[in-house]
């Protein structure tokens, strides 16, 4: 028992106050918890989507300002590597100087503008697009640096599919059979024809529609997203000199150079290789006008935000207001703090760590952390479902997991990036540039294990399949996920659970084809694999006929992962939850028994409310399922649960057992 349990009596850690008593556990346990902070919260005009995530992001925003707004105000040297406060405060000071911003007007894209409009021939785009790569100005074809799959000591360039405004290739391909999709698609192209007027186009509107054309046959070539899952179809090495076979119409050793990658025999990825070979079809055969006009529009939805106040609040009108229905922008320093958590996330992560996380919550998370993957190896050791050899399999990966919680032991050194309060465009490309250099130099060096891809105060959490291991920021702990004064049965059900789903996501769909060592390798018997696929599959099923807004249903299997990591992290974090009260009773607090309180710190820290627009968004291109179905929906797969709060059959959080999903 931890010292805080100790304590008599322990807050409950369950906020009664957003209840909706009126409302059954056993038929909505989502509303039965949330239902009063539903009924009372109002949607903010500059929210698209609200809930505890970002109620505790919000909090943690407003903290980070208050460290910008000093570092900005205070000249004197911070003592941190090349002065990380001053940048900071700088890049800060830029963004919220409207005047400038105003003043430059368009002056700031004028290079990069001028290379839009000179582009002579097709043989130019490759080299053109991954310049501007460098300089953060996203094209058809992405690039990211990470560990290498068949060989997770060394990094690897992972070449991608990307590229298009909207949020997914279905806002081009279905926009003819569904009505919101064909409004929303209508609305970009009036959009992008207001943005390219603002900055002078002269047919504007000619060119709107030439973008919208070859972003729609780019989304016909790229891949869905229930494809894009597939770890073993992504998974497609070249050697560099190799791409002009593939797409010979693409100036490859420009495109290499400019990227600063190692042509000739030096291995990369290509995720979606029959998209670069369309690609570089599209290069050749759409007109170069058509390609102009793309350029530029990547220009402007990229650098926008940052320029005159007509050109950001054109930007925002289609990106807040037409994709996620918000009627307002967030107040401008908010979106201030936002560039800084993008470019000097983990420099503005150490100013937030020193002063606002408290050391002792680590000791504690790290035995919670142990005491799950500890009910992990239980669990496993008693599946009956799997065959001994995979069991041997799924422990020695089990044994190799490693964790990080809090912030990263030694920071990102940010010398040699200048920031310039008086030039917010070049400082984002600067910052863009400076990134890539450092990744780019990676793949010389083995894997460094100690590094964070999520700044300290970031609200979220994630679990790397090449590197085995699970990583737990520092804003995710603090209430409602983490309270260091409340009882135990809360936090598991609520910290507990999201270790758990981390844990998890090492055996779902996706993770379980990665072993021990992180590497891409199939270590399932055939007979555990079709188990595997027959119990996932009752998931696939269910959460399919969810419908977050009529007629948009969720897709199984392109939720799938998170599903599985929701449910078996549930279950594991209820197992660790019982496993440390060593045979005790848990206490009545507030009413509630511990069982009780697990459950409901699990629901409460997934209290959301959406916009219609943001829920289809999240249907069409999210992975996760939306608060009230990862709550309701897991919850139905709990034995534990129904027994809990006695769900029967003809309530509506009843599932019968023989639907249930028990993987791990």
């Amino acid at each position: 028992m931890t010292a805080a349990s100790a304590l008599s009596p322990a807050a409950s850690g369950i906020e009664r106050h957003h209840a909706e008593p009126a409302v059954r556990p056993q038929d909505d346990f989502f509303r039965h918890v949330n239902g009063g902070w539903l009924r009372d919260t109002a949607m903010p005009q500059d929210r698209a989507v609200i809930g505890a995530f970002t109620g505790v992001a919000d909090q943690t925003r407003a903290q980070l300002r208050g460290l910008i707004e000093q570092a900005a105000a205070d000249s004197a040297p911070s003592g941190m590597p090349d002065d990380a406060a001053q940048q900071i405060g700088d890049l800060y000071t830029s963004f919220m100087d409207e005047a400038r911003c105003e003043q430059l007007g368009l002056l700031p894209l004028a290079a990069e503008w001028g290379a839009a409009q000179t582009l002579a021939d097709a043989s130019a785009l490759g080299p053109l697009l991954a310049r501007w790569l460098r300089r953060g100005i996203a094209g058809p074809l992405g690039l990211y640096i990470s560990p290498d799959s068949r060989d997770s000591r060394r990094q690897l360039a992972w070449l991608h599919q990307s590229g298009l405004g909207l949020p997914d290739r279905d806002y081009y391909l279905q926009a003819d059979r569904d009505p919101h999709l064909g409004s929303v698609r209508q609305a970009y192209e009036a959009h992008l024809a207001r943005l390219l007027s603002l900055a002078g186009e002269p047919d504007a509107e000619a060119a709107a529609t030439a973008v919208l054309s070859l972003e729609t046959a780019l989304a016909q070539a790229q891949w869905a997203r229930v494809d894009l899952r597939d770890p073993v179809r992504r998974d497609n090495r070249v050697q560099a000199g190799a791409l002009a076979a593939l797409a010979p119409q693409i100036d490859w050793a420009g495109w290499l150079a400019e990227a600063g990658l190692p042509g000739g025999e030096a291995e990369l990825n290509l995720n979606q290789p029959d998209y670069v070979a369309a690609l570089g079809v599209l290069s050749a055969t759409v007109p170069l006008a058509h390609w102009r006009a793309y350029l530029k529009s990547r220009l402007l939805l990229t650098f926008a935000p940052l320029l005159h106040g007509t050109l950001a609040e054109a930007h925002f009108s289609l990106t807040g207001g037409v994709l996620r229905g918000m009627p307002q922008n967030p107040p401008r320093w908010e979106r201030g703090v936002v560039l800084v958590e993008q470019w000097l996330g983990e420099p503005l992560g150490r100013l937030y760590v020193a002063r606002h996380f408290p050391q002792d919550s680590k000791p504690r998370v790290e035995r919670l952390v142990g005491h799950l993957l500890e009910a992990c190896g239980e669990r496993l050791a008693l599946l009956d479902w799997m065959e001994p050899e995979t069991r041997r399999e799924a422990l020695a990966k089990l044994a190799a997991f490693s964790h990080k919680i809090g912030h990263p032991d030694r920071w990102t050194d940010t010398t040699g990036l200048r920031i310039d309060r008086n030039d917010l465009v070049g400082n984002a490309q600067r910052a863009a540039e400076f990134r890539w250099a450092r990744d780019l130099a990676r793949l010389a060096s083995p894997v460094d294990r100690s590094e964070w891809l999520i700044s300290a105060h970031t609200v979220n959490a994630y679990y790397h399949p090449t590197l085995n291991e699970v990583v737990f920021p520092a804003a995710i702990l603090q209430p409602p996920f983490f309270d260091v004064a409340a009882d135990d049965a809360a936090n598991y059900g609520a910290i507990g659970a999201v270790i758990g789903h981390e844990i998890s996501h090492a055996f779902d769909d996706q993770g379980s084809r990665y072993d021990a060592r992180g590497l891409l390798r199939n270590w399932w018997t055939p007979q555990d694999s079709a188990r595997f696929a027959e119990r996932t599959g009752l998931l696939v099923a269910q959460y399919g006929a969810y419908q977050p807004v009529s007629g948009y249903a969720l897709d199984g299997r392109q939720t799938l992962g998170e599903n599985i990591a929701d449910n078996a992290g549930l279950a594991l974090a209820h197992h660790a939850w019982q496993r440390s009260l060593g045979g005790r009773p848990s206490p009545v607090i507030d009413g509630l028994s511990g069982e009780q309180r697990f459950f409901c710190g699990f629901a409460q820290i997934w209290r959301m409310r959406w916009r219609d627009e943001r829920l289809i968004e999240q249907v069409k291109a999210g992975v996760h399922a939306p608060g009230e179905f990862r709550v309701n929906g897991t919850l139905r797969n709990q034995p534990a649960f129904h027994e809990a709060y006695g769900v029967l059959p003809g309530d509506g959080m009843y599932l019968p057992p023989e639907q249930r999903a028990s993987i791990w």
